[in-house]
């Protein structure tokens, strides 16, 4: 997998803590409360971005960093709202470099494809903020390999490239195996995985009939709502009482040990919840195990749909 390291050089932990949860569902003594675990485990990688709760996230975390800024990779996003424009992707990101309160930041995501804004207007802006030295790598979140590699020869006329993607990527949504982690690896490019519990799906607790994301969101409920991934996640759930492992801590686990994976994002919205989490790093994912595990949910095909050459 490909490394990255904060500005003292070392490199980033197996996990990404995502601050989403920062000034929403997290208030600002749970969200410190859950940033203090994270480090007490050694995580030293964290990702928000402008648009997490209007800005709360990115100054709380900010906050949080500052004692400590040299041993953190801090990571953000720009562009979910307004397009890839250079005016955009400049204007959002010195908002979050202000709320942040940082002269530089790790990470700079485009939080998401823009179909209407030239590739060449986008990287002309992200090279000239990273030879600036205001940000040291730059990422691509909810791109399609194409998409990234179109991106990639935009961002190379401009002597810069990009470093690290953001797909989603779980037990239930595997399709970043098809080609995102095979790009990934042939080109040196870091992997920031995110939502590695489904949204809640895998932890369990829709079996139980409670309420959350999957429940209360459209946008979750239509993402995660299959019979199918259902049926996975009670598998899930199943195994992990096998084996006495709390079905979250088993589902980041297996995430984590994809050798395309740099690190995980994990998440939540109290310590307790992120506990389970955190818990993965202590899992000794075999290969049997991980074989048992990612038979609980079907392989997508490969690319070429050329299922005879699948491998086993």
């Amino acid at each position: 997998m490909t490394k990255l390291q904060t500005i003292n050089g070392n490199d980033a932990s197996g996990m990404c803590f995502g601050c989403m949860q920062f000034g929403g569902t997290a208030d600002k003594t749970v969200s410190h409360e859950m940033f203090d675990l994270c480090r007490a485990r050694q995580v030293n990688f964290f990702d928000t971005a402008h648009t997490y709760t209007s800005g709360a996230s990115e100054r709380m975390l900010g906050e949080f960093v500052s004692p400590e800024r040299d041993e953190i990779i801090v990571a953000t996003k720009a562009a979910y709202t307004g397009g890839s424009s250079s005016e955009n992707i400049l204007t959002q990101f010195d908002e979050s470099r202000s709320r942040l309160k940082m002269d530089v930041v790790d990470i700079l995501y485009l939080h998401r494809w823009d179909p209407q804004t030239a590739l060449e207007e986008t990287f002309d802006a992200l090279a000239k903020l990273q030879q600036s030295g205001l940000i040291r790598y730059i990422g691509v979140s909810n791109f399609a390999a194409w998409q990234v590699m179109k991106a990639q020869g935009a961002a190379e006329r401009f002597g810069v490239r990009i470093d690290i993607i953001q797909p989603m990527y779980s037990l239930v949504k595997r399709q970043a195996e098809v080609e995102l982690f095979p790009m990934a690896m042939s080109e040196n490019i870091a992997v920031a995985s995110y939502s590695p519990l489904g949204a809640g799906l895998l932890t369990g607790k829709y079996s139980a009939e409670a309420t959350g994301r999957l429940s209360t969101d459209q946008r979750y409920a239509a993402r995660y709502g299959q019979s199918s991934m259902q049926r996975t996640a009670d598998a899930l759930t199943d195994l992990a009482a096998e084996i006495n492992v709390d079905p979250a801590t088993l589902a980041v686990a297996w995430a984590a040990y994809h050798p395309s994976v740099t690190a995980p994002i994990i998440s939540g919205r109290n310590a307790t919840q992120l506990n389970a989490s955190l818990a993965a790093q202590d899992v000794l994912m075999s290969p049997q195990l991980y074989a048992r595990i990612e038979a609980l949910s079907l392989r997508p095909a490969p690319a070429t749909d050329r299922l005879e050459e699948a491998t086993p």
